[in-house]
């Protein structure tokens, strides 16, 4: 039913006023429409973004700002769209006239208002809903499209851009391009962070995703040290790319699915992939600060008490595992105070047979579960659930349940997860698992968890391969797994962490950062992997026994720390000495995982002393883990950064006694000095503000 009729220009449609209102609105938003101007101005406080329908009926962001000097604004030249859809032969974006339907406020959670705004084609072929989202105290705007199909008939989405804006590029502005490798062995990238400048018609280009090169996120900063960072929520492979147009006077930001062709029925929408952007001003921690802090606070999954753990974890013996092996284990792992007992690849009759084998498991798997239970530690089980072997009867039965690409991992065949009988029995499987074995914790792995497959006796369509195998395939699987076992925590293990993306965030507690590559190697990884994401989301495998503060602070700083050792085997002093780290680890971990990071020295690297900090806002104390990886120095100055320069504060040290009375601005410059005699040693730096 039509409240009333505007007359307004032939591009506006009619105004449909029957969208859910919210009950009462968070003060700390200003979401305003001007009727004249056809223009949503939104605020949170913090960030304030406009958008408009211009005279043509184009949709557009108008401005993106901080209200204050960090602002950014659309070129002259060009619409700047969250909108960039092709549907069949017709391509809509920023170059589109549109027809306002309908539009509303929502507030979908205490912290969060959106913005509804609902879009239609002049041929009435697609009706868009694009739904702009601010969170209290995030310097934030999240952006998402549904598309619903007005036609009579199928068509299918064959291009799609996440992140399709332009911003101005005025005369005498300068643009870097700030990023983070994920894991991969060949070639060999470990989160290593990269800073290039934007050149002219340069495009700087990068994938992300599963099997991609990059984490799913970038930072810009002009050469004023205003910056804009940007992430997107999609676990499957995106070309993303930033350029420099100074003809147009254009920054282009873009995130392209790199494969899709998704059906759209007659009259049916589809809630695509959503992707934020957010303001930041100063340095690349900056970036990640405010990148960090939008994630934790509105996008991951919520970590549970007394988080992250210590764990244990098999595969120091490889496959060689059995009852007696891991029961000696368990005793020790409780002895020493770990609390997550995680048996990995080998436990099962065979990839893709996922019952335990009996020849290792006489007892049964689930009586070592409950033992493990019994000492106090959550029980889990690797799971490569996207994987399986040739003689495993799932394939025996069901032979074109492959992907049409196989990645080899540990010999197997790789499973098409969007293949709706494939996930389901996935599912099945997977439920079966956690209820014979009271499952606490899935350790994910598998090689590329979004494959390639264009089968076309398959469910999905073949040309849709990227999108459906990771919309339809992984995330359904875990969601509808999740929902029907909600109290089971998952890991993020593909590959050493080569699915690094915001909707992996929400589906999982934590990830690897990388493969089990040693204290340096973990270090290098962490430090990295920590500007797009929180440390919780950065585990670590530790192999080496418990030896020196070397071995076990390289490991201390990010989320749940594994011990990959076998931990029978351990002398008495390395024993007694896991244990006592361990306990100062667990004194720290909250502060880690919540806090605000700051990479106060250069990444990590031998010849030098490498240092992480984490800063608590909220009672102004700080814990920097610093390591020594043979350096000639025995001693080195460490910025603690993020403190008030002129509060006084107490300095302390987990193995050195000196006490010291040191300035924020000291601390800050020249920093703290730090004791570190032996070649690899590794000390803990604590700062808290001096009692008056």
């Amino acid at each position: 039913m039509w409240a009333f009729i505007l007359i307004v220009p032939a591009w506006v449609v009619l105004l449909r006023l029957t969208a859910p209102r919210p009950a009462r609105a968070n003060s700390a938003f200003s979401f305003l429409y001007n009727f004249n101007q056809n223009r949503w101005d939104m605020s949170n406080g913090i960030v304030h973004a406009a958008f408009q329908i211009d005279s043509n009926g184009k949709f557009g962001l108008i401005q993106f700002d901080d209200m204050g000097g960090n602002a950014w604004s659309a070129p002259s030249l060009v619409t700047s769209s969250p909108i960039s859809i092709q549907f069949g032969s017709k391509v809509y974006d920023g170059t589109t006239a549109f027809g306002l339907v309908n539009h509303y406020i929502q507030n979908p959670n205490p912290t969060t208002q959106r913005q509804v705004i609902v879009l239609e084609d002049l041929n009435k072929t697609i009706q868009l809903e694009i739904d702009l989202e601010m969170s209290v105290g995030q310097s934030v705007l999240r952006h998402r499209v549904t598309i619903t199909n007005l036609g009579a008939s199928q068509q299918s989405i064959e291009a799609l851009n996440l992140l399709p804006y332009a911003f101005a590029a005025p005369p005498g502005k300068s643009y870097d391009i700030f990023r983070v490798t994920q894991w991969d062995v060949v070639p060999a990238t470990n989160f290593s962070s990269s800073q290039s400048v934007l050149a002219d018609k340069a495009p700087v280009s990068f994938s992300s995703g599963s099997g991609g090169t990059d984490c799913a996120w970038m930072a810009l900063a002009d050469n004023s040290g205003n910056g804009l960072f940007a992430g997107w929520e999609f676990d499957g492979q995106v070309t993303a790319s930033a350029e420099y147009l100074s003809a147009e006077g254009s920054v282009r930001t873009s995130a392209a699915l790199a494969g899709i062709y998704h059906a759209v029925a007659a009259h049916q929408a589809l809630a695509l992939p959503a992707a934020f952007i957010g303001l930041f001003h100063g340095n690349w921690d900056q970036a990640a600060s405010g990148t960090r802090n939008f994630t934790e606070a509105e996008l991951a999954y919520p970590m549970p008490s007394g988080f992250p753990y210590v764990g244990w974890d098999s595969y120091g013996y490889g496959t060689a595992i059995n009852e007696t092996t891991l029961r000696a284990n368990a005793d020790a792992a409780a002895a020493l105070g770990i609390e997550l007992f995680t048996i990995d690849l080998g436990w099962a009759q065979q990839i893709g047979e996922w019952v335990a084998d009996p020849v290792k498991f006489p007892s049964g798997l689930r009586a070592l579960s409950d033992y493990v239970h019994s000492k106090g530690m959550k029980f889990g089980l690797h799971f490569a659930l996207a994987e399986a072997m040739a003689s495993a009867p799932v394939l025996q039965l069901n032979p074109d349940w492959t992907s049409s690409q196989s990645y080899n991992y540990h010999g197997a065949l790789s499973l098409c997860l969007s293949n709706r009988a494939t996930r389901d029995w996935i599912i099945q499987q997977a439920i079966q698992m956690i209820d014979n074995y009271n499952v606490d914790w899935i350790l994910q792995d598998g090689q590329n968890m979004v494959k390639k497959c264009t089968k076309t006796t398959h469910t999905h369509d073949s040309r849709d391969s990227n999108y459906s195998n990771a919309v339809d395939g992984i995330n359904y699987v875990i969601a509808q797994i999740q929902r029907q076992r909600p109290k089971v925590l998952w890991e993020n293990c593909e590959d050493g962490g080569s699915m690094m993306t915001f909707n992996m965030v929400q589906n999982h507690v934590t990830s690897i950062a990388n493969h089990a590559s040693g204290a340096l190697g973990s270090r290098q990884g962490v430090y990295g992997a920590t500007y797009p994401f929180s440390p919780r989301f950065a585990d670590r495998y530790m192999i080496e026994n418990p030896d020196s503060t070397y071995d076990t602070r390289s490991y201390m700083f990010g989320g749940p720390w594994y011990f990959m050792n076998q931990l029978p085997g351990f002398t008495a002093a390395e024993s007694t000495f896991a244990q006592a780290e361990i306990a100062i680890y667990k004194q720290i971990r909250s502060r880690i995982a919540t806090g605000t990071v700051f990479h106060v020295t250069g990444a990590p690297a031998n010849g030098r002393v490498d240092a992480v900090e984490s800063l608590t806002a909220a009672d102004g104390t700080a814990v920097a883990v610093v390591v020594r990886n043979n350096s000639a120095a025995a001693s080195a100055d460490i910025p603690i950064q993020g403190l008030n320069a002129a509060q006084a504060y107490t300095v302390s040290f987990q193995t050195d006694g000196r006490i010291l009375s040191m300035t924020g601005a000291q601390l800050a410059q020249p920093g703290v000095s730090v004791k570190l005699p032996a070649p690899l040693s590794g000390e803990i730096v604590y700062v808290s503000p001096s009692v008056q």
